[in-house]
């Protein structure tokens, strides 16, 4: 599972969390979320501008 970071405020969306004030339960993947998908705290942000964290590439 895989964490997300609102650049502006710092909110983070972890999948294995989810976000149940969205109305997404947790191990929502964030593929699964609409490509207009807001920042539930600051609404600034949609999820495209996300940084990924804790993304590794795979091993060879």
């Amino acid at each position: 599972m895989h964490r997300y970071q609102c650049p502006d405020c710092g909110y983070v969306y972890d999948e294995q969390q989810g976000c149940a004030h969205e109305g997404y339960a947790p191990g929502t993947l964030w593929s699964s979320l609409p490509e207009d998908f807001p920042c539930p705290e600051c609404f600034v942000r949609e999820k495209p501008d996300f940084i990924a964290l804790d993304h590794r590439p795979a091993e060879e």
